[in-house]
C-alpha cells in the first residue's frame, strides 16, 4: 500500500499525561487514523486480489509535523490469503519491516548520526529511545556500506588505534588515494590481518594492491608478504622517527644526564625530553635558546640531533639508486658515531632499506591516517566509549564514505 494511497479518518492531541486535550499549548503527541482509499491488496509476493483475509490496526512512529515533535499513526495492517504463499500480511513500503517508525523517520534520524553527535543527543532531539536510535543508525549505515567496495584500491595504509586500555587494539584499512577507511578489523596481529585480506579483501583485490605504508609492525609485515603478492611495503617516515626518538634520543638523553657532575650540567636536561623530540617548527618562546644551549654543551645528543633530521631527508629522493647511496652515507656517519643506541639503530634500519627505498617508486605514507586515528579519538570521546564494536567500525568507516 503506498504512502500516497491513504488519508486520515480522525485525529486526536493528548497532553503529557495521556488526556485528550485542545489547548496547542499543553499537546505533548498526537495520534492520526489512516485509511486506505484503494480496493487491491496485494501479497508480498506480488499476487493482488480484492479481498482481504483480516485486518488489524498498528501504531507507529512518524516525523514531526509543525509544532507536533510526537506524531503516532494508527495504520491498518490487512492480511491476504494468498494461493501462492497462504496467509500473509500486505507489505507497507513506507514502514521500516518489523520496526515501529516510518521510513522516512529512519532516514532522517539516519541522516542526524552523520554528524558527529552522540545517540543520546540525538534521540532526544527526535524523541526516541537511546537503543531506537542505535539500532536506526546501525542498520542505515549496513545498508550504505556492505558490502565494502574495494575498487580502485592500489595503495593502502595500515595502522593500529586504541579501543581501550590495557593494550586492547584495533587496525584501520585505508584508501590511500581516495583516503575511505575501507575496513577496520579487531586486533593488529598477523591472524586478524590476514583474515581481513583473504576473507574480506579476497584474492582477486589482494593481487591488485601494489604498496602498503605502514610502521616496522612485524605482524603486519608478515601479513602483507603472505597475502598481498605484488605490493611492496613502504615504511613510513613518521613511525621511524619516532621510533628514532624513543630508541636513541631518549636513551642517549638519559645516559648523557647520568654522567652529568655539576648542578649546571645537570639543569641543562631538567625538562628536556619533549625538547630533543620536537620538530625545529614547533619550538615556542625560550626553547629554541634552550635547546641550542644543551646541544651545545653535549656534543652526543648534539650529533644524535643532526643525524635524526639528516635521515629525513632520504625520502625525499625519486631515485632509487641516489636515495641508496645517501643511505649508505648515513649509514657509515651513525656508525662510526661512536654512540651505541645510534649505531644500533642503524644497523636496524638497513635490514628495513628496501622498504624505505620502495618511498622513491611510491611516495605514500600514513600521515592520513595519524589524521584518521585523531578523528576516531574524537568519534570515541563524543559516545563516551563503544561496547558495540561492529557498530563502533561501521561509524569510522561511514564518516570517510560520506565525506568522499
Amino acid at each position: 500500500m503506498p504512502f500516497h494511497n491513504i488519508r486520515c479518518a480522525w485525529s486526536a492531541f493528548f497532553d503529557d499525561q495521556g488526556r485528550e486535550t485542545d489547548d496547542d499549548a499543553q499537546v505533548d503527541y498526537v495520534i492520526l487514523e489512516l485509511l486506505r482509499t484503494e480496493g487491491d491488496f496485494r501479497c508480498p509476493c506480488g499476487y493482488t486480489t480484492q479481498y482481504h483475509y483480516d485486518m488489524t490496526e498498528r501504531e507507529v512512529r512518524d516525523l514531526a509535523w509543525g509544532p507536533w515533535r510526537a506524531v503516532f499513526l494508527l495504520v491498518p495492517r490487512y492480511r491476504v490469503d494468498c494461493p501462492h504463499c497462504g496467509v500473509r500480511t500486505e507489505t507497507l513500503d513506507w514502514i521500516v519491516p518489523n520496526c515501529t517508525y516510518t521510513r522516512r523517520l529512519a532516514e532522517a534520524v539516519a541522516l542526524a548520526c552523520r554528524e558527529i553527535r552522540s545517540i543520546a543527543a540525538i534521540a532526544e532531539a527526535f524523541g526516541l529511545s537511546w537503543n531506537a536510535v542505535k539500532r536506526i543508525d546501525k542498520a542505515a549505515l549496513r545498508g550504505e556500506l556492505n558490502p565494502p567496495d574495494f575498487s580502485g584500491l592500489r595503495r593502502l595504509g595500515l595502522d593500529e588505534f586504541s579501543l581501550k586500555k590495557r593494550h586492547r587494539y584495533a587496525t584501520s584499512f585505508v584508501d590511500l588515494d581516495s583516503g575511505r577507511v575501507v575496513w577496520v578489523c579487531r586486533g593488529r596481529g598477523r591472524e586478524a590481518v590476514e583474515y581481513v585480506f583473504k576473507e574480506v579483501f579476497g584474492e582477486t583485490v589482494c593481487a591488485g594492491i601494489e604498496a602498503v605504508s605502514m610502521d616496522m609492525w612485524k605482524p603486519y609485515e608478515r601479513a602483507v608478504e603472505a597475502c598481498l603478492p605484488n605490493a611492496e611495503i613502504v615504511w613510513d617516515l613518521f613511525h621511524i622517527i619516532k621510533n628514532y626518538n624513543r630508541d636513541v634520543m631518549d636513551r642517549v638523553r638519559v645516559d648523557e644526564a647520568e654522567k652529568c657532575q655539576g648542578q649546571e650540567e645537570r639543569k641543562r636536561f631538567k625538562g628536556s625530553k619533549w625538547l630533543v623530540i620536537k620538530n625545529p617548527d614547533n619550538l615556542r618562546d625560550d626553547e629554541p635558546a634552550r635547546l641550542a644551549d644543551l646541544l651545545a654543551a653535549n656534543q652526543k645528543l648534539a650529533k644524535a640531533y643532526i643525524l635524526r633530521d639528516v635521515l629525513k631527508q632520504c625520502w625525499a629522493y625519486r631515485d632509487t639508486a641516489g636515495a641508496k647511496a645517501w643511505f649508505e652515507g648515513w649509514l657509515a656517519r651513525a656508525v662510526g658515531s661512536r654512540i651505541k643506541p645510534l649505531a644500533r639503530f642503524a644497523r636496524k634500519l638497513k635490514e628495513r632499506l628496501p622498504g624505505i627505498l620502495a618511498h622513491c617508486i611510491h611516495p605514500i605514507s600514513n600521515g592520513m591516517l595519524e589524521g584518521i586515528n585523531n578523528l576516531i579519538k574524537v568519534i570515541k570521546r563524543v559516545a563516551f566509549g563503544y561496547r558495540d564494536f561492529d557498530y563502533f567500525f561501521l561509524k569510522i568507516r561511514g564518516y570517510y564514505h560520506h565525506r568522499a
